[in-house]
């Protein structure tokens, strides 16, 4: 069951979405020309979200890509909820002061964020108003702790990050008359979510990564080749450093029990998480909600087993680890993907095929067939399709479309091989998981000569 290739791109063109930074948003120029994202589904529905929105009390823009597991729910609330947080902590007391009398009063709030949301990215208007005043709680807390220091971006993120994670938590431990929201919030904290997002401001950047999606930066050489700079560590068992620091929060006499095939508890791939509460709470805290929650909540299997070797909670924590980078002329991109990209490729071929999708050069490598025992005509068709593709203009107009088209299509020569990508695009949703995972991407592009500017005042 082939797809043609015009059915093979509306799947793929389905979830794409782009935006160009106005050239002066009235208080700076930004360092950031734009970015495209998109989203490829391997779950029905998928678990992954994505994020962007320019912070409009402070300077920055914020991006972020969030992978959901046992469901969707807290990737969903994390990805409406967490760039308010991160946009509060960093707000000057004076203006927190504003919004809270405003709200007081009863006046028109000031806008903190604007989005830059796709039609297909939901936001929760049920629970707005449960999530508006746990944000409010937590902006008086700010101004009540006012401190008359600036707020350091690392400080906010990581607050934010913990503040909202404690915040889904207390959430459905309050539960709500309303049985719609009190099934909801209950769902947010027993499902998970990892979160790897991005705060732009001038030539700072900052990676804020709680899980195993990633960041990478595209940087071009002065010999017009590409690299990868990865600005984020993945919180699993392939992590070493990850790992020790999980021993160390618990006694020597768990040691054996807490990383078991390479999984938490034997149960969970990454090592830091929103929600998870199956990971946080005390079992008595767990038996105690479940039986006062809804009978949905029953029925779940998920949410009635105690992991093995449950003794010393919490096992799991939702603190990312933050990454700071000056921004450099020759930083020209920055990836932000779940682990669906990185599962299929390597950071070096992201750099290199988005690094060239952006300049429209293709770096002509010889070509490799490393130990294939390749025929004549084999060779000729590989050629044909290199000129094909030189004089062929791109057909993707998004730079996260054409890492998906090769994240999903690529053969063993690294090209996109138009029958692969047919096949992969038509399996089954039951089977399409087996496959891959879902797969979300954020490609930012920077402005190198604004870049450059900020170097040369400083």
């Amino acid at each position: 069951f082939y797809l043609t290739p015009p059915q093979v791109n509306s799947i793929l063109k389905a979830n794409e979405y782009s935006f160009k930074v106005p050239e002066f948003d009235g208080k700076n120029v930004s360092s950031v020309l734009g970015f495209d994202s998109n989203q490829l589904p391997a779950n029905a529905p998928i678990e992954d979200r994505r994020s962007a929105a320019t912070c409009l009390q402070t300077r920055g823009m914020l991006l972020g890509v969030f992978d959901g597991h046992a469901g969707c729910a807290c990737a969903q609330a994390v990805s409406e909820r967490l760039f308010y947080y991160i946009a509060v902590s960093l707000l000057p007391h004076e203006t927190l002061l504003e919004i809270e009398n405003a709200v007081e009063s009863g006046r028109a709030l000031l806008p903190i964020l604007q989005w830059h949301k796709h039609p297909n990215d939901y936001f929760s208007k049920e629970a707005s108003k449960l999530y508006f005043n746990s944000l409010r709680t937590y902006w008086q807390e700010l101004i009540d702790l006012n401190s008359g220091e600036t707020t350091d971006v690392r400080e906010a993120l990581i607050n934010a990050f913990k503040r909202l994670d404690n915040d889904i938590s207390l959430e459905a431990q309050v539960g709500d008359p309303n049985s719609f929201l009190n099934y909801l919030v209950l769902r947010v904290a027993f499902s998970g979510a990892t979160a790897c997002v991005a705060h732009v401001d001038g030539v700072d950047l900052h990676i804020a990564n709680t899980g195993d999606s990633r960041a990478m930066l595209g940087v071009q050489e002065e010999d017009g080749s590409w690299s990868a700079v990865n600005l984020s560590y993945d919180h699993n068992a392939q992590n070493e450093n990850e790992v020790e620091r999980v021993k160390m929060e618990h006694p020597k006499s768990e040691e054996k029990s807490l990383v078991k095939q390479d999984r938490l508890l034997g149960l969970l791939m990454p090592f830091r998480a929103f929600g998870d509460v199956k990971f946080k709470w005390s079992i008595e805290l767990q038996k105690r909600v479940i039986e006062s929650g809804p009978d949905q909540l029953n029925d779940n299997e998920y949410t009635k087993f105690i992991p093995p070797n449950y003794y010393t909670p919490p096992y799991l924590t939702a603190e990312p680890e933050v990454i700071h980078h000056k921004l450099r002329p020759q930083d020209k991109f920055l990836v932000l993907a779940t682990d669906g990209l990185w599962e299929t490729m390597h950071r070096q071929d992201v750099a290199r095929i988005v690094g060239e999708y952006l300049t429209g050069v293709h770096h002509q490598q010889p070509i490799a067939v490393g130990g294939y025992k390749v025929t004549l005509g084999q060779m000729h068709g590989l050629l044909t399709e290199r000129r094909a593709r030189i004089s062929s203009v791109f057909e993707d107009q998004n730079a996260a479309t054409h890492l998906i088209r090769h994240a999903v299509g690529n053969n063993e020569f690294g090209t996109v091989d138009h029958e692969r990508l047919s096949k992969m695009l038509s399996l089954p949703e039951e089977l399409a998981r087996m496959y891959r995972d879902d797969i979300t991407i954020i490609v930012v592009q920077f402005n190198s000569h604004v870049i450059g500017a900020y170097q040369n005042e400083e």
